[in-house]
């Protein structure tokens, strides 16, 4: 069904970034059995989409019986992931070193905000923290107010999750041809620095200025922002390259000479200031009708909950009902081995 068939996981329940990278796993065909004590986990929602795909078990990993049960599941899986301070797991008794005794070729997946060594290691955190000591919280924002706070979406999911995920398959791949398991410290302030390197090189070439909001993608340039349209709603233009902004002239009957302003940062104010009065001429959907499509590099603001219906996203099938609840569908996708949801 996916290219992760006849891969066993085994994921011991906590919250956001671990459970979301046994989706994705699960997502790809790999049997997740998921671990979660009696009573639920700490956010008991019903439903989880992050639970699709997983079996569901409920043991009291405190307890001699628990333990027996998990180290039993473990011996026959190819990998475990877990999200716990640590040491956590070596305090149960189902550390790294126990497991590779009985399981010589396990791949460990361990997801930590801090990592499993360092100062930090021991200290509570979340993504906001993780993204602020990585780099990554500081750019975002306007320079006259503190920086914006932004979706968990850097720290746990992007650079948390998805490395974790990509991680133990890698971790996986070595063990088909060495025979043995190893741990994979997938930690979210790695994760998140890691994400920034795209800026890092941008300012060892003279590309970037160190204060806030005075950058070409930090809502600075007047070509790559979100604006209101007459109707309260919000468009985005990317308009990045030349070629790409002389679309949108051309388009919109902007004059010529704008194209004369398009990378000298002084004048983006006052391009942008004329932008903003020009997108509220028109509501969200006449934009639509007349940008979209083109090669302007437009697209509408869409609250999450409404974009199932785009017509883009619902030619690819990107969301899908699973249980009866709408939800995005797997991703990437595969032209073989095309995964579906179990």
């Amino acid at each position: 069904m996916g290219p992760l068939t006849g891969v066993r996981v085994i994921e011991m329940i906590g919250l956001g970034p671990c459970p979301f990278a046994g989706m994705m796993l699960a997502d790809m065909g790999a049997e997740v059995i998921a671990i979660e004590r009696p009573g639920g986990g700490t956010l008991d929602m019903a439903p989880d989409f992050f639970r699709r795909g997983k079996t569901i078990r409920q043991i009291d990993v405190k307890s001699d019986d628990g333990r027996a049960q998990v180290a039993d599941l473990i011996r026959d899986a190819d990998a475990l992931i877990e999200g716990f301070r640590p040491g956590v797991m070596e305090r149960l008794g189902l550390g790294p070193e126990v497991c590779a005794r009985s399981n010589p070729r396990l791949v460990y997946g361990r997801m930590t905000g801090w990592g499993q060594e360092g100062p930090l290691a021991e200290a509570a955190g979340h993504d906001l923290n993780y993204i602020a000591l990585a780099g990554a919280l500081y750019p975002i924002g306007p320079d006259d107010r503190p920086p914006q706070v932004p979706l968990n979406l850097i720290g746990d999911f992007g650079g948390g999750g998805m490395f974790l995920a990509f991680g133990v398959v890698c971790a996986l791949y070595e063990a088909r041809n060495s025979g043995q398991g190893q741990v994979v410290d997938a930690a979210m302030i790695d994760g998140a620095s890691i994400l920034m390197t795209m800026f890092h090189s941008f300012r060892a070439n003279g590309l970037w200025s160190d204060p806030r909001g005075q950058n070409w993608l930090d809502g600075a340039a007047h070509f790559y922002g979100a604006y209101e349209t007459a109707d309260g709603k919000f468009i985005t233009l990317g308009a990045l390259e030349p070629q790409f902004m002389q679309v949108f002239l051309d388009i919109t009957g902007l004059p010529a000479d704008w194209m004369e302003s398009h990378d000298k940062p002084a004048d983006w104010p006052a391009k942008k200031a004329e932008l903003a009065a020009l997108f509220r001429t028109k509501t969200q959907s006449e934009w639509c009708e007349l940008l979209e499509g083109s090669d302007a590099c437009f697209a509408p603001v869409l609250p999450f909950w409404e974009a199932h219906a785009h017509p883009h996203i619902t030619a690819r099938s990107g969301f899908v009902e699973h249980e009866g609840w709408r939800q995005p569908a797997p991703a990437p996708r595969f032209s073989r081995t095309k995964p579906r949801l179990k």
